[in-house]
């Protein structure tokens, strides 16, 4: 096993033993509550933070409290991270394929 090899599966298995992992994408939204009373009737809408994927042909969106949101933003690097790091080893392979090694 090559050392760069070597590295791409030592984070992987950092990654999926000890970390959290979820997919999806985080999305932002500024809405207004429909008080009109609020500051967010004169234009300093609400923040609200959406975690978004899409599961059998349908949408599902789940509302991130705030003080889940780094947690769950790290959880979503996490999982990028583990795709990212799957295709590169996937290339290895496919080199090696290529170049008849085993």
């Amino acid at each position: 096993m090559s050392p760069a090899e070597r590295r791409l599966r030592s984070r992987l298995a950092q990654l999926a033993s000890g970390h959290g992992l979820i997919r999806g994408t985080i999305l932002e939204r500024y809405r207004a509550c429909g008080n009109p009373n609020c500051h967010c009737a004169r234009g300093h809408k609400h923040r609200a933070v959406y975690l978004v994927l899409w599961e059998q042909g349908h949408q599902r969106q789940l509302f991130i409290p705030s003080a889940y949101e780094a947690q769950v933003r790290q959880w979503v690097a996490n999982h990028k991270e583990v795709k990212d790091l799957l295709r590169q080893i996937s290339s290895v392979y496919w080199s090696k394929v290529q170049q008849r090694q085993g």
